[in-house]
């Protein structure tokens, strides 16, 4: 069972994720490695949202792949390329779409000065547990 509430003795979250995130009684957990805005296809999408929205859904792609969903999620990382109000702003409106009315995983949000690749704007990595 996976329990994710934000305590009162804690800082409300900045937008919609959880602060605690705790699997118990779990028999399974799965590490995703990072998820990059590149399709299945292997074409990269085009644009910050655009890459958010295609990493976000290789995260479901491989929870599927486990035999899980986004209610398995414990924790996501996210690493942005750009460093600007407006990115992060885009980066909170894709997530928060994504995680819907779900409870939302514990989130990291890590601003870096790039990635594997220049064209690359962002990176997912998660865990989940079931």
């Amino acid at each position: 069972m996976l329990r994710r509430w934000t305590p009162d003795t804690m800082p409300k979250p900045a937008s919609r994720y959880s602060q605690l995130a705790l699997a118990e009684g779990a028999t399974q957990r799965l590490e995703i490695s990072g998820q990059i805005g590149i399709h299945p296809d292997g074409t990269l999408a085009e644009g910050l949202a655009a890459q958010l929205d295609t990493a976000l859904a290789n995260v479901d792609r491989a929870l599927a792949a486990a035999g899980m969903g986004r209610e398995n999620l414990m924790k996501i990382t996210v690493y942005l390329v750009p460093n600007t109000p407006e990115a992060v702003a885009t980066y909170r409106t894709c997530r928060d779409a994504w995680v819907g009315d779900a409870a939302p995983p514990a989130a990291t949000l890590l601003i870096v000065a790039g990635l594997a690749s220049p064209s690359l704007l962002v990176e997912v990595d998660a865990v989940a547990a079931g």
